[in-house]
């Protein structure tokens, strides 16, 4: 169908709003305009003929992007532990909550910033890690892009320790946005360290650690192909290009790929990691310290009393284990939190999901899948468009509903659906 034919008022429309001030455009600045302005940008560059050059939904954004990836990485990406009843689980857990709509509230202007770890952030978004961003992008460089969006966006990233670039050049991208490293524990103490010291002298922001991922979980699809990324030499700069990993190897990892990856399988994970390895953890840094994939209130109240500066409620994306959605977890978590932040992901697709996980008690939300496939698409500015949908329909459905800001959001806003 061709576009309408564009009437008088739409070239006023066209010719006073199509070219916004730069404020509305970054949302790095706060005293802004509305997220939601960029909606009404589509519409009002649609008067020229011109539509969104990516996806606005997360469906559509995964359909385009496993048409350009490799059919073996899209299944690594997109698929979860066993029969991917939690992967779903994930998802569907957010249609059983429902907004309370209240009107007459003034909420024409909202406020979408938090604090965290003593910063302020303009939005409640991060990027969670993923492990093969790196490789999501035609570049191979995806990690950068990543990086680049954080930077555009204000929205932090949360840097996987299976990056394709090392993390000090991930941190270099990411402009005065802050970083997390994301760690996954090697069993070799030495070469923890090192990672840490090297995010901190980056200039990290803060240092989140994986806890469920100290073995492969069983992923049928990866399986079918017998194939996992890491194995084949991808993703391990920062393994590669460390001094305590370099020295355990008899070559370098230039002249003989092979045995350093065959010395980062042996390497990778600590099945034997416990709670008496808090306190060594603990006093690896100063930064802010964070343990994800904590779900149950115990944990919470054993991290809080260990030391932990804030608990990251997630069971991996339903990647690693079965378990019940992640949301069913978090208003435990909260409650045992006592006031220490809680970052939650797993599941998250829409901005009325990241409503509703404020709403349920998230001090900010991590997105994973939907902005990987917006690296793929695009590098950078396809991130940052995903990133921009995520806080328009975020605000829209503040808006609408009647909240001003993420403090008028608690439990008492959400209903149980049937």
């Amino acid at each position: 169908m061709s576009a309408l034919p564009m009437t008088a008022t739409g070239k006023i429309l066209k010719r006073e709003l199509a070219h916004p001030p730069p404020a509305r455009l970054d949302l790095r600045r706060r005293n802004m305009p509305n997220f939601s302005d960029f909606n009404l940008n589509i519409y009002l560059n649609g008067l020229n003929g011109e539509k969104p050059r990516y996806p606005v939904t997360c469906g559509d954004l995964e359909a385009l992007a496993a048409e350009k990836l490799d059919p073996v990485l899209y299944d690594y990406v997109a698929g979860g532990a066993g029969d991917e009843a939690t992967q779903r689980g994930n998802v569907t857990a957010f249609e059983r909550w429902g907004i309370v709509p209240r009107m007459f509230s003034g909420a024409a202007e909202r406020d979408l910033s938090v604090e965290l770890f003593g910063r302020r952030y303009p939005t409640p978004l991060m990027m969670a890690p993923i492990g093969v961003v790196g490789i999501m992008h035609e570049s191979r460089h995806g990690d950068l892009e990543v990086a680049k969006a954080a930077a555009a966006t204000g929205v932090p990233m949360v840097a996987s320790t299976l990056t394709q670039d090392p993390m000090e050049d991930v941190a270099v991208a990411l402009g005065d946005t802050p970083g997390f490293y994301q760690l996954y524990t090697p069993n070799d103490r030495e070469l923890a360290e090192s990672f840490v010291r090297r995010a901190e002298a980056a200039g990290y922001a803060g240092i989140v650690v994986t806890l469920d991922t100290w073995s492969l979980g069983w992923r049928p699809r990866d399986l079918r192909h017998a194939s996992m990324p890491q194995l084949q030499g991808l993703c391990l700069a920062n393994y590669f290009s460390d001094p305590v990993f370099r020295s355990r190897l008899e070559k370098t990892p230039e002249k003989d790929p092979a045995a350093a990856t065959f010395a980062w399988a042996l390497t990778f994970g600590n099945p034997a990691l416990s709670w008496d390895d808090l306190a060594w953890l603990r006093g690896l840094t100063g930064l802010p310290l964070l343990l994800k994939g904590i779900c149950h209130p115990d944990d919470v109240r054993r991290a809080r009393d260990g030391g932990v500066d804030g608990i990251y409620c997630s069971n991996h994306g339903g990647r690693q284990a079965a378990s019940a959605p992640a949301l069913d977890f978090l208003p435990a978590v909260v409650a045992a939190a006592e006031g220490m932040p809680v970052i939650f992901d797993s599941g998250v697709r829409t901005g009325v999901d990241v409503v509703k996980a404020l709403a349920l008690g998230a001090t900010a939300v991590a997105v994973g899948r939907p902005y990987g496939w917006g690296i793929t698409l695009g590098g950078a500015a396809g991130a940052e468009h995903v990133l921009r949908c995520l806080l328009a329909e975020a605000d829209l459905t503040m808006g609408l509903n009647g909240y001003r800001s993420i403090a008028d959001l608690s439990p008492d806003v959400l209903v149980r659906v049937p």
